[in-house]
């Protein structure tokens, strides 16, 4: 499939445009649109802007998201809250609640927010990293709807649900973010727009078996027709599947459960109601002793594992976050790479909203 560079700013202000066109303000498409392109930024297409066909059937025919909506604190301690989404957008939702982690982090050294009946709020990562950002420890994690199979199981019971941890460092902040899944489902998407099939042990079909069949694993996920994407690890046990699965359970309990909304397998996927739940995060690390002697001390350990011994044909040990960061760099000087299909797909939706598609 052909890819092309498209103009980071330019796609911004299309994207924002858009969102504004289904009656957020301003603030509200920015805030947005930020968060769906620091996915691209980062190197990750799966989440960035060939996700916005999913948002403009969302908003549309499917009417998911209220855009009308806006959390509620509904239970709130000094270190603790619950909010009640309302169905708002997952963006504006995971801003919010990380937001109110983050401020009373910095009053009284934790900050924890579970949040239910919100939607696709993005990558976990930008979360995290909005902690990192205030000199604070950051963790977020979502639950989505079922598409995980269990280990010895045949059909999506758990989520991707992935998990963002990000710490302040120098050269650059420690950000791990990663689904629980081998791959999130929109690395499916992508797949399947490429034509490609999918690499074996990522998947299963309806029947309980490993499938390369992209376009028929998304169908089964969607019609619950049985199968789905394989827990971290892979199938079984031989290759720690069941850790994978493991990690997906700590997410169900920490987002669906004490956010008091729906487990992955209740997420409801029909016209005007979605449950996803999320929780997030901040906490300081100064809590522990000197501030700066421990990102210091974390510094140093990174740099000793970048330093160590290294693979027959390799010549660098990646710490996470670099490659994010590395990406952002080029995106921003080059462009964002996108598909012919996601280009058809943005073409469409200008023509929709009336916005205009610049290029």
């Amino acid at each position: 499939m052909e890819y092309t560079r498209i103009d980071y700013r330019k796609t911004f202000d299309f994207c924002q445009k858009v969102f504004e066109f289904y009656g957020f303000s301003k603030e509200e498409a920015k805030d947005i649109t930020d968060i769906l392109l620091d996915a691209d930024l980062s190197g990750i297409e799966s989440h960035g802007v060939q996700r916005l066909i999913r948002y403009y059937h969302e908003l549309t025919d499917l009417a998911y998201v209220d855009a009308k909506a806006r959390p509620e604190i509904v239970k709130e301690t000094p270190l603790s809250a619950a909010i009640e989404g309302h169905r708002a957008m997952g963006q504006l939702v995971g801003k919010f609640a990380m937001q109110l982690a983050i401020d009373k982090a910095k009053k009284n050294g934790v900050g924890m927010v579970a949040v239910r009946n919100s939607n696709h709020y993005g990558i976990a990562g930008y979360y995290a990293k909005m902690a990192a950002e205030e000199d604070l420890c950051g963790v977020s994690m979502c639950n989505t709807e079922s598409i995980m199979v269990p280990t010895f199981g045949a059909e999506g019971v758990l989520g991707t649900n992935p998990i963002a941890f990000c710490m302040p460092a120098e050269p650059k902040n420690f950000l791990f973010d990663a689904a629980t899944t081998v791959v999130p489902r929109g690395k499916l998407e992508v797949y399947v727009k490429r034509g490609n099939g999918l690499p074996f042990g990522w998947a299963m079909d309806e029947t309980g078996k490993d499938s390369d069949e992209g376009d028929r694993v998304l169908k089964n996920i969607i019609e619950k027709a049985g199968g789905g994407i394989l827990p971290l690890g892979g199938c079984g046990e031989l290759t720690s599947g069941y850790k994978g699965y493991g990690f997906g359970m700590i997410v169900e309990i920490m987002c669906g459960i004490l956010s008091q909304g729906a487990t992955s397998n209740h997420i409801a996927r029909e016209p005007g109601h979605v449950n996803t739940s999320q929780f997030f995060m901040a906490f300081d690390h100064g809590m522990f002793g000197d501030k700066k002697e421990i990102e210091k001390r974390l510094s140093v350990f990174l740099q000793e594992v970048r330093d160590s011994k290294k693979a027959e044909g390799a010549d660098r040990i990646y710490i996470h976050g670099e490659k994010e960061y590395e990406a952002r760099e080029k995106v921003l000087s080059e462009g964002i790479r996108v598909n012919e299909k996601t280009l058809s797909e943005m073409k469409m939706i200008g023509e929709q909203t009336g916005v205009e598609f610049p290029f």
